[in-house]
């Protein structure tokens, strides 16, 4: 796994000419929304009490969970309240124990996915991985099952007096600028994702794979990725 030092991003060496295959992560290669999950499983039992400081959003998280930019802004509202008084560090050998065990868990990894990631590593293309998830976690997943290939491009956190925050959220638009950081100049090959996050992404790729797409996001992206869309059912 190769993992460089912006936002997780590969450090690149000019005039690559591999094909370039994209793939999101959450949703993609594994089935679930891991840091969410980390976040659900930290406030469980002795953490609850963490829910205080986030009283003043309860009531709008049934409204922010329908759209990206709600997504978004709660997701960073979460990871402040999971880490509040805690260091990074510490957050980082918590989030790197979770990943673990996740990984080990049955049917947490979408076969298509991790197989179609392998086939283009196997056929020479340059694949990497591009996450609005942070690196660490997305990292001990891959490590743990020794997935390696692919490089990472993700998130980045840092500690602060208030827990720990994203300093770089590698969401929607940012997602293609991180990949271009990187030295990796559009149009790519192709491009894997499964929400309205990756839009900007597969608008910039030849082929936009977009996998197990609820209707309503189905319906937001047919339009403006047009005849290059294609709609796989992974499983």
């Amino acid at each position: 796994m190769t993992q460089g030092n912006e936002a997780g991003g590969p450090d690149t060496a000019a005039g690559d000419a591999r094909r370039v295959a994209l793939f999101d992560f959450d949703g993609v290669i594994v089935r679930h929304q891991t840091l969410e999950l980390y976040f659900r499983e930290r406030l469980s039992g002795f953490g609850r009490w963490r829910l205080l400081l986030a009283l003043p959003w309860l009531p709008f998280v049934p409204f922010m969970i329908r759209s990206a930019a709600g997504t978004r802004i709660l997701g960073r509202v979460f990871l402040r309240v999971v880490t509040f008084g805690r260091s990074e560090k510490n957050y980082k050998r918590l989030v790197t124990e979770f990943a673990r065990t996740y990984a080990r868990r049955p049917g947490v990894f979408v076969r298509d996915g991790v197989a179609t990631l392998r086939r283009h590593i196997e056929a020479g293309d340059r694949v990497v991985i591009v996450t609005g998830n942070d690196g660490t976690l997305v990292q001990a997943i891959l490590d743990e099952v020794n997935l390696q290939g692919p490089e990472l491009i993700a998130s980045q956190v840092r500690g602060g007096v208030l827990g720990v925050h994203f300093v770089r959220h590698n969401v929607d638009a940012m997602k293609v600028k991180a990949v271009e950081r990187a030295g990796i100049a559009r149009p790519w090959a192709v491009a894997y994702g499964d929400s309205v996050s990756d839009l900007a992404m597969l608008k910039a790729a030849d082929a936009a794979k977009l996998v197990n797409p609820s209707k309503r996001t189905l319906k937001k992206m047919r339009k403006p990725l047009g005849d290059k869309l294609e709609v796989l059912g992974w499983y």
